[in-house]
């Protein structure tokens, strides 16, 4: 696939059952999304529980979303783990399925400087033709990638995209002008599903919004506004979706258990999943924190 990726690239939340992959949830939730027109999917990000799973699990949700999509959107596949030799090895399998590039982070255990975090990234184009995307989650690798060295990254032709999932506007809007001066080496997607406006603002190239998996039409009327130029469609799309993204506001949950946890019980109340378990050893939403996501659902007329 050589046509730049994108547009609205939801991270593709998984659905369980009994501790397996629920293959007639996911192939709903996954035609669903594509009905109502995104542009790609993100599969194995953190949404898609990528450091929950086994080799063997990325490679059933590999497979499984291949099968579904049948090549009618790109699949950029996460093949994030703590060190350069092992991200390698999860590119060999994302290449076995056919995907059409992969999404790796900084390394995050062995902690490094960030000479070593660009020559892990450089490493990683020399193991592979397959474009690559560089994911910006300090939050969870511990160190913020430079914008200089994104750019340079990008203009050496080690880089393809970034998804930017550093909450960091300024950055971003930064990020953006400097990639437009450099000719645009990068396609940027903004990860920060509630101010999808302010970057569409800055010139980025797509969004991959979690909460798109519970409202894919929504983030798609948003980005065909801005293709538009109908900023007051795009900031007005924006705001229904900040307070339908009131749904991670759960009690006594943080974290991954309440925005994943939070979208699997929304996708279960819409009828997609059949349930909104999550993996070990995450628990589930339960009675008063699942009234609470059908309450802003319904709020929001998402359901009645």
């Amino acid at each position: 696939m050589n046509t730049p990726i994108r547009g609205i690239v939801p991270p593709l939340a998984v659905p369980l059952k009994d501790g397996r992959v629920d293959h007639a949830s996911l192939e709903r939730h996954i035609n669903r999304m594509i009905d109502a027109g995104i542009h790609g999917l993100f599969v194995l990000g953190s949404t898609g529980e990528v450091v929950f799973s086994t080799p063997a699990r990325r490679a059933e949700i590999l497979e499984a979303t291949q099968q579904i999509v049948n090549g009618r959107i790109p699949i950029l596949a996460g093949v994030i783990d703590t060190e350069t030799d092992r991200v390698i090895e999860n590119i060999r399998q994302a290449e076995s399925f056919g995907v059409d590039a992969v999404v790796a982070t900084a390394p995050f255990y062995a902690l490094q400087g960030l000479p070593e975090i660009e020559r892990h990234f450089r490493l990683l184009r020399e193991a592979t033709d397959i474009p690559i995307w560089a994911y910006d989650i300090p939050v969870c690798v511990h160190v913020k990638l430079p914008i200089d060295m994104q750019i340079r990254l990008g203009q050496d032709g080690v880089l393809s995209g970034v998804k930017d999932s550093s909450g960091d506007d300024v950055s971003f809007r930064w990020l953006a002008r400097m990639n437009d001066e450099a000719g645009h080496p990068l396609q940027l997607l903004t990860g920060h599903e509630v101010v999808v406006d302010g970057a569409y603002m800055s010139g980025a190239d797509g969004a991959v919004p979690g909460l798109g998996n519970v409202d894919p039409a929504g983030y798609v009327r948003q980005w065909d506004a801005y293709q538009c130029g109908d900023w007051e469609a795009v900031r007005a799309e924006q705001d229904r979706l900040a307070e339908l993204m009131r749904i991670v506001q759960v009690q006594g949950i943080a974290g991954f258990g309440a925005g994943v946890g939070a979208f699997k019980t929304a996708l279960q109340l819409l009828g997609v999943f059949e349930t909104n378990e999550m993996p070990r050893p995450v628990e589930p939403l339960i009675d008063g924190n699942i009234e609470w996501v059908a309450s802003v659902l319904r709020r929001t007329g998402m359901i009645d």
